[in-house]
């Protein structure tokens, strides 16, 4: 017994060896592919080296242009939306002096007085002037009125019977829209027309007496 044992170690310390050995032959093997590898890039002719320089300088400069027009990008858009959220409190002013106008229009007292005409002119020398301002600076009101809705313009807060106009038209402004440069500062708040219930009932009659004969 002790004898078999001896020969299981035996054999178990030669398979260890060769496993040794075989690693090490890997281990060679590696180092010297390695080496060939880096004796590979050593041997680059002079020209292999010159276009291996050449694609690494395209990059560069590919990048640094890239760097650029990002640079340029981010310096355009602090010029032109740097005063972005002052333009938009801007706005208020023109709304209160535009709703100041209504209030002294619908007061009885005042109504047809020289004093109101006079302060209403005053009112709009002021609101052409502050618009004047803002669009020197890139802001310009939205022309809404007899235009179409666009969802990218325009908030529809309501809809108002007009059979005279194409439904989704324009027909009342309720506050105006602004754009700064090619970015919407705000939308205009609008009222759109749709066809009267009783056309759209005389139309539907019309149809089905024309598909009855």
């Amino acid at each position: 017994m002790e004898k078999d044992k001896n020969i299981d170690n035996k054999n178990q310390g030669s398979d260890e060896k060769d496993l040794e050995f075989k690693n090490k032959n890997n281990d060679d093997e590696s180092k010297k592919s390695t080496i060939e590898k880096n004796e590979n890039k050593k041997d680059n002719s002079p020209e292999e080296k010159l276009i291996e320089l050449e694609d690494k300088l395209t990059r560069t400069l590919a990048e640094m242009e890239n760097q650029r027009r990002r640079f340029e990008k981010e310096r355009d858009d602090a010029f032109n939306y740097g005063g972005f959220s002052f333009a938009k409190e801007t706005l208020n002013l023109i709304d209160n002096l535009e709703r100041s106008k209504q209030i002294l229009k619908n007061d009885v007292a005042l109504k047809d007085s020289i004093a109101l005409k006079k302060t209403l002119e005053h009112f709009e020398i002021i609101n052409k002037d502050m618009v004047s301002i803002l669009s020197k600076n890139g802001i310009k009101p939205i022309e809404s009125i007899g235009k179409k809705l666009d969802p990218n313009l325009h908030q529809a807060m309501m809809e108002i019977e007009d059979n005279h106009k194409e439904p989704g038209t324009i027909i009342q402004e309720i506050q105006k829209g602004f754009m700064m440069n090619d970015r919407l500062l705000r939308p205009s708040l609008v009222g759109v027309s749709k066809k009267s219930k009783n056309t759209d009932q005389k139309s539907e009659e019309n149809k089905e007496k024309k598909e009855s004969k």
